[in-house]
């Protein structure tokens, strides 16, 4: 079996695909990613093939020419409302209606048997549509933008749809979804469950982490974009909010460039650059971080109560979707989260207050019961070959 894997030009987009890719792989299938060069250096670390199509996309040029020196998006532009998040989203729905065309150049050469896509991701709808194969939803965690984004997908690529030869753009035969469903977004339509299985780049475990000089230890982490897109009076704030919590060590992942802007650093802190959180997050009893799907879902796998910052977009969701079930607190806007002592009195209680771990434990648990991307390979097999065997009556 071939799968073609489509993703928007965001590596942590892709990224939840990842394990999926490997079962497929396993199993003796062939997977290609097809995608921009910004997702070429993610895809080649994971060890998956690519075919890698125009220029760069940027991402970030769709937001930091509007903010201020010093300054993030929640401060300018507050908790997004639902059709802010269709307007954040718009960009990928135009986006596929000009890489429809090159994916499918790759794709009729390639000959897929699937295509795999994540959830923003609706070019390979209508390549598979184009293709009479399959198509396969992959979500990366809470969802509550697809719902969002879906008309104007239609929209701007019915015309490429029915040019190719379907009525308008197919809905996915299969949407796997590997969030717990107690804290799915409630407008995300019905999802096959998959474990997630965290992929955060290789790299060395640390020495500290089989070190715990301290009775808890506390993992700080806001991601790749947060410090870049004005988060840095952020982290210093949280560097007062955290100073001198009793018996508690307290772990910055912060990229080198942006080490020396952190000014003075409390005796129970230690900074260490970006460090995959699957090689320390069992030596940790909280985090506090931004919502970014990769970190929040990591954090949940590991049955860890979260203090969740959010900061654009669909990190809202997994912030009340934490909340909600008691494993987790959500500080939703910019006064709340720069303010060391609201900060620090919500860390605090998910320390003190077992309630929160024990909500935790059970989320990790509820992921680690879902199926595994192994188990999901077979459901794959199955749709694959109910749908060549429709096409054989037919013809």
């Amino acid at each position: 079996m071939r799968v073609l894997m489509t993703t928007t030009p965001v590596a942590t987009h892709m990224v939840p695909m990842v394990p999926l890719a490997w079962a497929l792989r396993a199993a003796g299938h062939e997977v290609l990613v097809v995608g921009q060069p910004d997702v070429e250096a993610t895809a080649r670390a994971a060890g998956l093939g690519t075919a890698i199509v125009g220029p760069w996309f940027h991402t970030n040029d769709h937001l930091l020419p509007y903010l201020p020196p010093g300054r993030r998006p929640l401060e300018l532009l507050g908790r997004p409302k639902e059709q802010d998040l269709a307007m954040g989203c718009k960009v990928f729905a135009g986006h596929a209606r000009y890489m429809v065309p090159r994916y499918l150049e790759i794709a009729r050469q390639w000959r897929p048997d699937l295509v795999i896509g994540e959830e923003l991701e609706f070019a390979g709808l209508v390549v598979a549509g184009a293709l009479g194969v399959p198509a396969v939803r992959h979500r990366w965690g809470v969802d509550p933008l697809s719902h969002t984004v879906r008309t104007a997908a239609e929209f701007m690529l019915g015309g490429l749809a029915r040019r190719n030869g379907m009525d308008g753009v197919p809905r996915p035969d299969l949407i796997l979804d590997p969030c717990p469903p107690s804290v799915q977004h409630e407008a995300a339509e019905p999802g096959s469950p998959i474990r997630f299985v965290p992929f955060n780049g290789g790299g060395t475990r640390p020495e500290w982490a089989a070190r715990k000089e301290t009775a808890r230890r506390v993992c700080v982490t806001l991601g790749g974009q947060t410090l870049v897109l004005g988060g840095m009076t952020l982290v210093r704030h949280l560097l007062e909010a955290v100073d001198g919590i009793e018996d508690t060590e307290v772990v910055f992942t912060v990229d080198a460039a942006h080490q020396g802007e952190l000014g003075a650093v409390p005796r129970n802190v230690r900074v260490v650059e970006p460090t995959p959180l699957t090689l320390f997050l069992d030596s940790c009893d909280a985090v506090v971080h931004h919502g970014g799907c990769g970190t929040a879902m990591t954090a949940t796998a590991f049955g860890l109560p979260q203090l969740v910052l959010p900061q654009i977009m669909d990190q809202f969701a997994f912030a009340d979707g934490m909340s909600a079930v008691g494993a987790g607190l959500g500080l939703d806007t910019a006064a709340a989260q720069d303010d060391p002592a609201v900060v620090r009195a919500a860390v605090e209680r998910l320390l003190g207050e077992p309630g929160f771990a024990a909500s935790a434990r059970e989320l990790g648990d509820t992921m680690a019961a879902m199926p595994t991307p192994a188990e999901v390979v077979a459901d794959l097999e199955r749709l694959v070959g109910a749908r060549a065997a429709l096409t054989d009556v037919a013809a």
